[in-house]
């Protein structure tokens, strides 16, 4: 499973096919079985924070129901698995509303009725629950007649542009092309690009982001072409506890993968193999982060973007509603 946003979500889902398995014969045994087993699975991707996230909230809902003063078994099962169906709804509809306000957004930046995008890794329907994130926004685009073209990158080295964000733009008829990562900088030269949108598994206090590795580079052109870079992200991928990217744990994969393809080895045997799945984008290089809540922006002579502030204020928001 990949996908930062899927990874909560099939995390959630695992854990409400065992519940729907098993018979519990004490509140304790539930709760023991739901917080043993989301440890677990926070054991699985460390960078992804929204699974960090979606492991907490649960973990809080069970235990907070199995210390009611009318608890059973049977209603500690039954809150915990209506938790994680609430939950699938609302990435769909943060997914869309992530949508909405990335459009507005880039169309604002960019003062064009059209744009031609361009994005990287996968962030559609395989990644979240549907519609997606950043390929959410490039999807509204679309459903609005806003966008001239988008431009995937292959997305190496396990290929999630060219296998799954072409697939969905094929699927739907949306005007795309796939590149390899190494054209990005001609793209921009030659001005066949009018915006970035990216995903992000893990956004931090000061706006830093970490998404699937390259990402970084791609910053780093789209600011020396000024061409607007914006991160699209539901607030469940914001991580308030990290200050900075430097505190972000990055995953590194198996070596095959950048060995190896189907199977069959292209690297030299013997060759030495650095392959770490994400990198950090410096909040610097980031025009906005837009969420289900909006886009902040960075101004342009700001050194960060406060999340943590703009995430507190709206969950005051919830909590006053």
């Amino acid at each position: 499973v990949r996908g930062a946003p899927a990874i909560a979500i099939v995390a959630a889902l695992s854990l409400a096919v065992e519940l729907r398995k098993r018979d519990f014969e004490t509140v304790d045994s539930v709760q023991t079985f739901v917080n043993e087993s989301l440890n677990y699975l926070c054991t699985s991707r460390p960078t992804a924070v929204n699974l960090f996230e979606a492991t907490t909230r649960l973990k809080a809902l069970c235990n907070h129901l199995a210390t009611s003063t009318d608890a059973q078994p049977a209603s500690v099962v039954s809150g915990v698995l209506q938790e994680i169906e609430s939950m699938m709804q609302d990435d769909i509809s943060d997914n869309r509303a992530i949508g909405k306000f990335g459009a507005i957004a880039m169309l604002q930046v960019t003062q064009k009725k059209r744009l031609s995008v361009l994005t990287h890794c996968n962030t559609g329907s395989l990644a979240t629950a549907q519609y997606g994130t950043a390929l959410g926004v490039i999807r509204s685009l679309f459903e609005n007649d806003q966008l001239e073209h988008v431009y995937c990158t292959e997305t190496r080295p396990y290929n999630q542009g060219a296998r799954l964000t072409a697939y969905e733009l094929v699927v739907e008829n949306i005007p795309a092309t796939l590149i390899v990562d190494s054209m990005v900088a001609i793209s921009m030269a030659q001005g066949k690009i009018d915006a970035v949108v990216v995903g992000a598994d893990r956004v931090v206090s000061n706006g830093d982001t970490a998404n699937k590795i390259g990402t970084y580079q791609i910053a780093v052109l789209a600011q020396y072409h000024n061409i607007p870079f914006f991160v699209a992200a539901p607030l469940t991928s914001v991580d308030v506890f990290l200050e900075s990217g430097k505190e972000i744990v990055i995953e590194e994969r198996p070596e095959d993968e950048l060995t190896h393809v189907f199977g069959q080895r292209l690297a030299a045997p013997g060759i030495a193999v650095w392959n770490p799945a994400f990198d950090v984008t410096p909040v610097s290089l980031i025009t906005g982060i837009i969420t289900e809540k909006g886009t902040v922006m960075r101004q342009s002579d700001a050194s960060s973007i406060d999340m943590k502030a703009f995430v507190h204020d709206h969950q005051r928001d919830v909590m006053d509603k």
